[in-house]
């Protein structure tokens, strides 16, 4: 595996810096892999963009810092603006799709989306999107186990509210895997 560079991207208040911190966490501790996280927002932070930056790799990372990701998590409109031109050739684009329209989504070759907030929404707490997006993203990319991240979301979300956190992990992380299936299915 080389080292695969992801950027999470999303307005402040969405959990953004949060969801990296999980995937990051469930990849080093977890999984045993080499990890790198930056994150960057404005001074304003709430209804900002907002990113976090993530490298994952099975040998150490020489160059902490992303150039150009392989994967674009986007939950924003304004994120898809900023971030979207500079993905990878080829690159994957994983977005929410009651935030974002397919068709804005001009860049990357392969596009999954979710509608992580009405997800959220129906676990009874809009602020688990990213959870829901981080179960996505496992699911999808593979880039952690999801053992490694079920751990990961019991040790950062504050206490109290890890089974609604976790609920929404496996909420995000089934639809991945039953979208994955389904475009795996023969026709």
């Amino acid at each position: 595996m080389a080292t695969t560079e992801i950027r999470i991207a999303g307005f402040g208040g969405q959990g953004v810096v949060l969801a990296g911190m999980v995937i990051g966490n469930a990849a080093t501790l977890h999984d045993g892999k080499f990890v790198t996280l930056t994150q960057s927002f404005g001074p304003e932070a709430r209804g900002t963009t907002c990113s976090v930056q993530l490298l994952v790799s099975l040998e150490p990372i020489l160059y902490p810092y992303l150039t150009t990701p392989d994967i674009l998590v986007v939950m924003s409109r304004d994120a898809n603006e900023k971030y979207g031109k500079d993905l990878k050739p080829g690159g994957m684009v994983i977005y929410e799709q009651d935030l974002l329209e397919p068709a804005r989504l001009n860049h990357g070759t392969r596009t999954y989306g979710i509608p992580a907030t009405r997800f959220a929404e129906e676990l009874g707490r809009k602020m688990v999107l990213n959870m829901v997006m981080v179960g996505f993203v496992t699911a999808i990319t593979g880039v952690a186990s999801p053992e490694a991240v079920r751990k990961a979301v019991g040790s950062l979300v504050p206490r109290g509210t890890e089974p609604l956190n976790l609920a929404a992990f496996e909420k995000g992380h089934e639809y991945g895997k039953a979208l994955l299936a389904n475009e795996l299915a023969p026709a």
